[in-house]
């Protein structure tokens, strides 16, 4: 994938996720490493609003240099955490993070696991690390932890903060971070309800998480059709 085809993705997943409503405002940062070894990566600027971003607004960063501009075009918590990330998860080619409102509420839970009650939040059954020491807003040693606490896992529910979501592409990212808000809405709306909850069996949920895996080309089918609609509605972004 060229440079710019990279930026391109990048900008589409940020600017979806704002149609969708899931972000939260100038907050919360999507990463996209560039260079074989995972330190040089893109990410979206401090203070640019989602809805607006574009191709070119992203910022070039490494994750073993201070970058200029800290405080002023790069936001000091996103930095802090890509940049861990990066430099220590090789499977993080591509971070996303939220707090979008069904994924943070359920981190809000004293138990904020998830159980497979239907196939979307089958889809992560036994494939999501949860992480119950929030100690700050993720500067210095709070980064580093998270980095350990995700270990091989490729989404960290952040308790009393939000979610975490890496992978290999921008695709499979935007992908699994969207079934996870669905997964988590369903969940939580039937939660609401009082009624018992229809909790599948551990083999029925682990073999729906493996349909999930094997379905063929979902996430770039998914990214493509994002693409497609922006391309049309909002052309300016791949700028």
């Amino acid at each position: 994938m060229t440079h710019v085809d990279a930026r391109i993705e990048l900008a589409a997943a940020l600017r979806w996720t704002a149609r969708l409503g899931m972000s939260e405002g100038i907050a919360n940062h999507y990463s996209l490493a560039v260079s074989a070894d995972g330190r040089q990566f893109l990410m979206n600027p401090y203070g640019r609003h989602w809805s607006r971003m574009r191709a070119s607004d992203l910022l070039l960063l490494r994750s073993d240099a201070a970058p200029e501009g800290l405080g002023e075009t790069v936001d000091p918590t996103a930095w802090a955490i890509h940049g861990a990330l990066h430099r220590a998860v090789p499977q993080a080619r591509c971070i996303m993070h939220l707090h979008s409102r069904f994924a943070t509420a359920l981190a809000c839970l004293k138990d904020p696991r998830l159980p497979p009650v239907d196939q979307n939040c089958m889809r992560f059954f036994n494939r999501m690390a949860v992480d119950l020491g929030f100690d700050g807003m993720g500067l210095g040693e709070e980064a580093e932890r998270l980095a350990g606490a995700l270990g091989n896992r490729s989404l960290l529910l952040m308790g009393q903060h939000g979610i975490l979501v890496v992978g290999p592409t921008v695709a499979r990212c935007l992908d699994d971070i969207y079934y996870f808000e669905r997964a988590a809405e369903t969940y939580l709306t039937a939660l609401a309800t009082g009624q018992p909850l229809n909790v599948a069996s551990d083999a029925v949920a682990e073999k729906t998480a493996r349909q999930w895996e094997d379905y063929p080309g979902f996430a770039d089918k998914h990214l493509a059709a994002v693409i497609a609609v922006l391309r049309e509605d909002e052309p300016e972004f791949a700028g």
